[in-house]
């Protein structure tokens, strides 16, 4: 989903401000934007008097008592430690980033490698090096990951929020303060947007390697089980590396393609974007029309409108997940005394596009959705 011109260009005045100077190399990489971008977000707040622009680099235009304060000697103020490859909570990080800049407080960035526990030594190194704070997004691609980072996650002598991360009811860490979208609302989003067209079976495909993607299969399973007007809906792994918990039955392994035959599917909910963009390329290649032989609904929308068809999806308030976890936790960091802890919840939006359209249940005809691309439902 691209981002606002005026949110971008805030975030570069906000880093370059914090830094005093930049490279635009540097802050297109870390906007995840081409250069020329930056250059002409640059070039705009330049006329503005804003910025100066020199040869590759930018520099503010506030005088050096101004600029926010660098405390060199007493480490990072506040450490994030993310997974790598977790294109998801890249949107998160910058939410986050751009308060924490904004409100002049250093930020060290720590990305976990794919392996178990691999967060723990990470803040270790944080704390040690003086980090004030932390965000924390670990990985838990199973439960029992998850149940063996309890103990330390709870021992934290410092003001702690996980991003969309909820520890379970009653365990150790359940005390700490928590930003998360509300999935199982996005779940119930993706199911009555469907069943409003007119789809009355439907196979759910999600990963299971992950505490939202075990809350997604969950929640999706609850809602189809419950609704008086899904005839028969089915669950199976999205890819069969997306499962390290298991034992999985046969359908719950099967190849989506299959799984639709069998089930006399006519939609297909899929966690999350590479995934779903993935079987719209296979379904394509062996003959199937989307979204006129299968409706698509995609989880996540990051990536969901570059497809074609853009794919209709759920999507989460990634970068706002991020904006409140950092206000929450400056705010616990300016508390003379620790108040109650905080535990919040988002809703996702629907984001209608090219992948779903209305069924005629009578016939099996396929008709229009009646919604332009990219808007959102009126039941929101």
């Amino acid at each position: 989903m691209r981002e606002p011109v005026d949110l971008r260009r805030q975030r570069i005045l906000a880093a370059v401000q914090a830094r005093g100077t930049a490279r635009v190399r540097d802050l297109a990489d870390e906007l995840q934007v081409s250069v020329v971008t930056v250059r002409r977000d640059v070039e705009e707040l330049t006329r503005e008097g804003r910025l100066r622009r020199g040869h590759g680099v930018v520099r503010s235009t506030l005088p050096a008592q101004e600029a926010p304060a660098r405390e060199a000697a007493d480490g990072d103020r506040v450490a994030v430690v993310v997974p790598e490859r977790h294109s998801y909570l890249t949107e998160t990080l910058h939410g986050a980033r751009t308060v924490l800049e904004e409100a002049g407080v250093r930020l060290a960035l720590h990305i976990a490698p794919q392996a178990a526990g691999a967060e723990r030594p990470l803040v270790e190194r944080a704390l040690a090096d003086g980090a004030r704070g932390l965000l924390l997004a670990p990985r838990w691609n199973s439960l029992a990951v998850e149940e063996a980072d309890h103990a330390w996650l709870s021992g934290l002598q410092v003001p702690t929020v996980l991003m969309e991360r909820r520890p379970r009811r009653g365990s150790a860490p359940h005390l700490l303060d928590s930003v998360c979208s509300d999935h199982w609302y996005g779940a119930h989003l993706a199911v009555e947007h469907l069943v409003e067209l007119g789809h009355r079976r439907i196979v759910f495909a999600t990963r299971d390697d992950s505490p939202t993607a075990r809350t997604l299969r969950s929640a999706l399973a609850e809602i189809a089980g419950a609704h008086p007007l899904v005839e028969e809906w089915a669950w199976a792994l999205s890819t069969p590396e997306s499962g390290p918990e298991g034992p999985y039955s046969a359908d719950e392994t099967a190849e989506l393609p299959v799984l639709l035959h069998k089930t006399g599917a006519s939609a297909v909910v899929l966690h999350g974007d590479v995934d779903a963009l993935m079987i719209v390329q296979r379904l394509a290649a062996e003959g199937g029309r989307v979204p006129r032989d299968c409706s698509v609904v995609a989880y996540d929308d990051v990536v969901a409108g570059l497809a074609t068809p853009p794919l209709t999806a759920v999507s989460p308030p990634r970068a706002e997940v991020g904006r409140i976890a950092a206000e929450l936790l400056l705010r616990r960091l300016r508390e003379s005394a620790p108040g109650p802890t905080r535990r919040v919840e988002l809703l996702p939006r629907l984001m209608v596009r090219g992948s779903t359209r209305r069924v005629d249940t009578a016939d099996g005809d396929v008709g229009d959705t009646g919604a332009e691309p990219g808007t959102i439902p009126s039941n929101e």
